[in-house]
């Protein structure tokens, strides 16, 4: 029963993000936001955090937050210290991924290692050909991309958000995909109270 309603909620999620999909890119052309390129990116990453019953919804928008600091601190980096070098890409590369390690470690496991990882991810994959093509404009590109890309995981993350809400049940006793909520005890205890009470009688 339980997985069933995972699949209707996922399904219908999905539905919603096709139009949604469709029409970030068209809107977004109308009005110039400049999103064509990352809506398809954005917006799937936006109901991935929504989508996924791992901790809170505010945990995994605030581990996804910071990955994606993470990473743009990276580019700032790459682009002020390290080299355009193979070595220096990859000492930026290692740096973001160890700043998502210490969300997680610093958070004590409460935000969830994945949501930071997707969102330095997602800013290296909406923003890593616009860099090498101009790296020294950094401070100017990576304001744009960045803008243009959390628009897009918004628009994700809220449809995915309002067209399957996560049952209450999982968010509040943690449970994975396709678990039911444990069954309440309290009227099985009602009941041996009022035999021992019968007893005692």
């Amino acid at each position: 029963m339980g997985g069933m309603l995972v699949m209707r909620r996922t399904l219908l999620a999905g539905l919603v993000l096709v139009i949604a999909t469709a029409l970030t890119v068209v809107i977004g052309e109308a009005l110039d936001l400049e999103v064509e390129a990352v809506a398809l990116l954005g917006v799937t990453t936006g109901a991935i955090v929504s989508l996924v019953p791992d901790q809170s919804a505010s945990r995994r928008l605030a581990a996804f937050a910071l990955g994606f600091i993470a990473a743009y601190a990276g580019y700032l980096v790459r682009a002020a210290v390290t080299p355009d070098t193979s070595v220096g890409r990859a000492v930026a590369a290692a740096l973001i991924v160890l700043l998502c390690v210490g969300v997680f470690a610093i958070s004590a496991g409460r935000l969830p290692f994945w949501a930071a990882l997707l969102g330095s991810a997602s800013l290296a994959g909406a923003y890593e050909f616009t860099y090498t093509q101009a790296a020294t404009r950094v401070l100017d590109t990576s304001v744009s991309s960045a803008t243009a890309l959390l628009l897009c995981v918004a628009v994700g993350f809220l449809v995915a958000t309002t067209a399957a809400p996560e049952p209450r049940h999982r968010v509040a006793h943690g449970a994975g995909p396709g678990d039911e909520a444990p069954p309440s005890t309290d009227g099985k205890r009602a009941a041996t109270l009022d035999d021992m009470m019968e007893t005692s009688k």
